[in-house]
């Protein structure tokens, strides 16, 4: 392993910061500089930390990957009241989706990549109906909406406020799907993290530090990993 089959590493240039510092964090890799460090600086910082950086990231993922490796027999989807029972059979179609009857069967031949065949087409159908209502409520306009499946980030939004949203997110209770959903579209109004940018979130969702604190916690299921 190298340090290109890593995940994206997210740099974050902070005022108060004086040294560089490197943490990995779950599923993501943070390194904080301060403003006056260069790009070069930075990328030496993190190539002389290889060795370690490669070691810890082992380690922490062979510790994920020994919490739970069995197949979830229900999922609560972020818009359900109640969890979808899940199926495990031969036969021929990837996934079988039963909507009224919240029932999915999954493809025995290779389950892990079909339950997040399914978890991705859930996500593509349903997020951009959700994001479009939340923008109804709140006032803040978007202009596109995309499901992706990024390693590292729950959302982005551009400078022409196209935003991005992670799939996983049908995973999370409502309140953090929301909080996510709230940030990005936070971001047409102000494009940075500026007291102002963290108001327009609060107003819209005042319980918006302990959905950060949730998802810095949350670890996704290994077969979405996989």
């Amino acid at each position: 392993m190298t340090l290109s089959d890593l995940p994206e590493i997210q740099i974050t240039r902070n005022v108060r910061a004086t040294r560089l510092r490197l943490r990995v964090d779950g599923q993501q890799i943070k390194v904080t500089a301060p403003v006056f460090c260069s790009n070069r600086q930075i990328q030496k910082f993190i190539a002389d930390a290889e060795s370690w950086l490669l070691k810890t990231w082992q380690a922490q993922q062979a510790q994920l990957q020994r919490v739970d490796q069995s197949l979830p027999a229900e999922l609560q989807l972020f818009n359900l009241n109640t969890p979808i029972q899940i199926s495990y059979q031969s036969q021929k179609q990837n996934f079988i989706w039963d909507e009224s009857a919240l029932r999915l069967w999954i493809s025995d031949r290779h389950s892990e990549a079909y339950l997040k065949t399914f978890i991705i087409a859930y996500a593509k159908q349903h997020l951009p109906l959700y994001l479009e209502q939340l923008s109804l409520d709140t006032g803040l306009n978007f202009n596109g909406c995309n499901i992706r499946q990024p390693k590292t980030r729950w959302g982005s939004c551009s400078a022409r406020h196209d935003i991005m949203l992670n799939s996983a997110l049908v995973l999370m209770p409502e309140a953090i799907c929301r909080y996510v959903c709230v940030h990005e579209l936070a971001h047409t109004r102000h494009f940075d993290h500026s007291p102002r940018f963290w108001a327009e979130v609060a107003r819209h969702d005042p319980e918006f530090q302990q959905h950060r604190q949730f998802l810095k916690r949350f670890q996704l299921p290994y077969w979405w990993l996989g």
